[in-house]
């Protein structure tokens, strides 16, 4: 097979581990910066170029798109998907999952466990917001925000409301949060692929931290899940309609709940803590999966 990975940055472990395990297993493998493609839309043969060269037919695609290329990168993935690409994930779904806003409605709608969850526009309502969920201590979060990057724990309701008033008065989007104290700063971040989780690993913060991300200088071990966490993520991808993901939880005093779910999740934490091969579960996925024209949106969303 020849499969293309979307990134800007071939050296991170997660994208070596992909290029290895699917060579290893006789397929092609070219790495393509995303933001160095361009498209001829005007076509009623969907082309990408790059590098002043039209790129050949593909028969699946690994979208590793960065937060901050999320539209463009997405543009591209949707190219892909209109010339018949297999794609590990759709690009419907992963705009669903980068807009935190939507993909909470998402798994609210589905029944899915999410801590108390407020949205407000106007700045006056910060005490209902506040109120409503719950009160202080409260984890109050950008839209925006990955890698626990953009992620505040007011300590008290008067905090609160100054860092809600603060984003607001600047017209920047965030959800407050209830925090849940009895998680203890650890979380649990299940793999899931074609629709099993693969693998799962308890996360704890460093010391005075709040945020369990290994990027933030966290710990991983392996864990074993209860049924019930297992049903939380396969439904959690499945709602946002992803073959690959982490889903990250909490556990709560009324059962797990969804804190995100991860489109371009890392392999390094999850294969070291768990010894599994979870890039070569990938790779075996899109030899299973990859049928010509598949996509279900075939780039329509």
């Amino acid at each position: 097979m020849k499969i293309a990975m979307l990134s800007r940055a071939p050296n991170l472990y997660s994208h070596k581990r992909l290029k290895d395990a699917a060579l290893a297993r006789g397929h092609e493998f070219d790495i393509i910066n995303t933001t160095r493609c361009y498209m001829n839309i005007a076509s009623r043969r969907p082309e990408i170029y790059y590098n002043s060269e039209k790129l050949p037919l593909y028969d699946a695609v690994i979208p590793r798109i960065g937060a901050s290329v999320t539209f463009y990168g997405l543009a591209v993935l949707r190219q892909f998907e209109m010339m018949g690409v297999y794609p590990v994930n759709e690009s419907v779904a992963i705009g669903r999952s980068r807009d935190k806003l939507r993909s909470m409605q998402l798994l609210a709608r589905d029944g899915i466990g999410l801590p108390v969850t407020t949205f407000a526009h106007d700045p006056k309502q910060t005490e209902e917001v506040v109120k409503v969920a719950g009160g202080a201590p409260l984890v109050i979060k950008l839209l925006e925000g990955t890698q626990g990057i953009g992620v505040v724990l007011a300590d008290t309701d008067r905090s609160a409301k100054s860092v809600i008033e603060a984003f607001r008065g600047v017209n920047i989007n965030i959800l407050v949060q209830e925090f849940i104290k009895e998680a203890g700063g650890t979380d649990i971040r299940a793999f899931v692929i074609g629709g099993k989780v693969v693998a799962a690993m308890k996360r704890t913060g460093a010391d005075g931290d709040f945020r369990s991300n290994l990027h933030r200088g966290g710990s991983a071990a392996v864990i074993k899940i209860s049924p019930e966490e297992r049903s939380t993520a396969i439904r959690a991808a499945k709602s946002m309609g992803l073959n690959v993901c982490g889903v990250d939880m909490l556990r709560s005093n009324h059962g797990p709940v969804v804190m995100e779910v991860n489109s371009s999740p890392g392999l390094e934490g999850v294969e070291k803590a768990t010894g599994k091969d979870i890039a070569s579960m990938i790779i075996e996925h899109i030899e299973k999966n990859a049928i010509p024209g598949k996509t279900r949106t075939k780039g329509r969303g």
